[in-house]
């Protein structure tokens, strides 16, 4: 990685596209060359910095209670088909197999878009009683969507490399409805600690997952003004339990179907982080997650014995941060300096420390912040708690900097011309009478969707500009 950095400098951060694509390549985040389109490699760097995000978040959902699975990726069509609106939802994304070899297979088999029909018959043999319940597994997998739109690294896919499915089972409604809502307080911690802001949503009823009662969805705004969901959780009553037939025995011994939830994030997660974060020099990644936290580059000229103490001592704290449980490298090729700063900016490493002789004859060193670029000299001695200082400091400065960055870009507006302009920029807030005609023809005449009503309480309130009737505040944006 290292003798490879390109020393181009990045597209603007303005011209997000390019930007985007010329990083994901320069940092080694993804390679999108592989021959399928929509298809995607993980290279040594960005899979790490993925396995670290998504290592939160089985922190997070195991100790609330969660355990992880993991169910087949084939599902025959006999499952797949038994839930009509389900399959509606899904039915032009399917990817099928059809022979086993050069046999034809006497029941075709999809590739998973999602997992509900994939586990929910193995529910219905685990399920007996109500004691058996709240049942909360996760797995965390490949899905398959013959996406025909425009495909985008990490964002849209034909292969979701990662996709995060949690699948609840409960007593009743109102059980599963409280587990939602405590799937998006996951989902929200998840974030804040990779210190990107969102907004959380219930989507209008033709946007809700397929089968669902409904949906609640987490977004948060891209660069280029456009929102990205994140993450969506469903309450699906007894919708699909009906369907599979997963019933529970209740106290008093009647026979009951069981309410179900379903939630999810995908790769979308480290996309967030590369686009909200990042900027025109690279990666600006929570030192949580940065595959390397800390990159020693020592300052060396010609004379050999001075060199090797400099080494030796850049060697000598990088033990001893590695002994703390950090992630350090030292950069000692002979590159210039300047071209190993270049490569740990590009790369988003949170703390870089520069030690040259000059350094080391007053016994301290250069200590530089990624996301502020704030450089001052530390001693020696005093880096370990430093470092952890100023990692600790720099996760609440980037989310308070993009906290602020997004409710800047949420606008009120009173007209659909207000809309069309506002969401150019960010999201508009506009009041809706919740009438699903109303709100189809506010979309067809911005061009924008409707994300939802916001779950935090709104302080506006007006008409919907479409019928007049007095309306409840409603979030409307561009989206991927």
């Amino acid at each position: 990685m290292e003798k490879n950095a390109q020393q181009t400098a990045l597209p603007s951060k303005s011209r997000f596209s390019e930007w985007y694509h010329e990083l994901l390549a320069s940092a080694e985040i993804m390679d999108i060359r592989y021959p399928v389109k929509g298809l995607y490699v993980w290279p040594p760097f960005g899979y790490a910095l993925r396995n670290n995000i998504y290592s939160i978040m089985r922190e997070l959902l195991d100790k609330d209670g969660h355990e992880e699975a993991l169910f087949p990726l084939l599902i025959p069509e006999s499952e797949f088909m038994k839930e009509a609106e389900h399959i509606k939802g899904f039915e032009d994304e399917v990817y099928w197999v059809t022979h086993g070899g050069v046999t034809p297979l006497d029941v075709k088999l999809a590739l998973r878009p999602t997992s509900e029909t994939a586990i929910y018959p193995m529910y219905k043999l685990w399920i007996r009683s109500h004691a058996d319940m709240p049942l909360k597994l996760y797995q965390i997998v490949n899905t398959f969507r013959y996406e025909t739109k425009h495909t985008r690294p990490l964002i849209r896919l034909r292969e979701i490399t990662s996709f995060k499915e949690a699948h609840t089972v409960h007593t009743d409604w109102d059980d599963a409805a409280k587990h939602v809502d405590r799937a998006v307080e996951i989902y929200q911690e998840f974030y804040r600690r990779l210190a990107i802001p969102t907004i959380v949503s219930k989507r209008p009823d033709w946007d809700k997952f397929p089968g669902a009662d409904y949906t609640l969805a987490v977004d948060t705004l891209m660069p280029d003004g456009k929102v990205l969901q994140i993450g969506t959780a469903h309450h699906l009553a007894d919708n699909f339990a009906k369907t599979f037939g997963i019933t529970y025995e209740d106290p008093t011994g009647e026979q009951l179907h069981a309410h179900q939830t379903c939630y999810g994030i995908s790769e979308r997660s480290v996309a967030a982080v590369i686009s909200v974060h990042g900027d025109d020099h690279g990666l600006v990644l929570p030192p949580e997650v940065a595959p390397v936290q800390v990159a020693i580059v020592p300052i060396l000229f010609g004379d050999r014995d001075v060199n090797e103490n400099v080494l030796k001592a850049c060697r000598s704290l990088r033990d001893l941060l590695t002994d703390q449980g950090l992630r350090v490298r030292i950069d000692d090729g002979d590159e210039r300096p300047g071209a190993k700063y270049y490569r740990w900016e590009l790369r988003g490493v949170p703390v870089r420390i520069e030690i040259g002789p000059r350094d080391l004859a007053q016994n301290s060193c250069i200590l530089v912040r990624r996301d502020t670029s704030e450089k001052r000299s530390v001693p020696i001695d005093r880096i370990p708690g430093e470092v952890r200082d100023c990692m600790n400091v720099m996760v609440t400065d980037m989310y308070h900097a993009a906290r602020e960055g997004l409710d800047s870009r949420i606008f009120d507006c009173k007209t659909l011309d207000d809309v069309s302009e506002r969401t150019v920029e960010g999201i508009a807030r506009i009041c809706w009478c919740l009438d699903v005609d109303c709100g189809r023809e506010m979309e067809d005449i911005t061009g924008v969707h409707i994300l939802g009503v916001p779950v935090e309480p709104q302080n506006n309130s007006g008409q919907c500009p479409i019928c007049g009737r007095e309306g409840t505040s409603v979030l409307m944006a561009r989206t991927y």
